[in-house]
């Protein structure tokens, strides 16, 4: 999540994935006697995929986040449910498990507000995905709102 918020705050492509994945696990062990923590590769799995996926994402998002448009919501929320959302898009871990480990995300990083939102929109993903009948494997996508005035 830290890494996708980095990329986000800085949309301009100042910093490539690469170097704010190296950049993140290079600073885990900053300053301490320790060396650096190794790489985490779902860590990267998660990162990668939700970077690649980013519209599709943030589609399946926006139209299960009732009057909240991406770039109004907080940007450790927004990247909460980017993250959690490309895991039950497209990788095996059960949806219940996901959106447990978001919600301990949102817990550490953002506010208590946060919480009820992100497991509601999540749900709501979760339970799309899970009654919506898949073409080859793949999810389909929902129609977002329309775009609010």
């Amino acid at each position: 999540m830290q890494i996708l918020y980095l990329l986000d705050m800085r949309p301009d492509g100042e910093v490539s994935v690469d170097e704010a994945i190296r950049g993140y696990f290079r600073s885990l062990g900053a300053g301490e006697d320790e060396p650096a923590l190794e790489e985490d590769l779902f860590a990267q799995q998660l990162v990668r995929g939700a970077v690649e996926h980013r519209g599709e994402v943030d589609r399946i998002i926006s139209a299960h986040s009732q009057h909240w448009r991406m770039e109004r919501m907080a940007v450790v929320d927004r990247n909460i449910l980017r993250l959690a959302t490309y895991e039950m898009l497209k990788l095996s871990t059960p949806p219940p498990v996901v959106i447990d480990q978001a919600l301990e995300l949102a817990g550490r990083f953002s506010s208590p507000e946060s919480l009820s939102f992100l497991n509601g929109v999540l749900d709501a993903i979760h339970h799309e995905l899970v009654n919506a009948p898949s073409a080859g494997g793949e999810h389909p996508l929902p129609e977002p709102p329309p775009a609010e005035s």
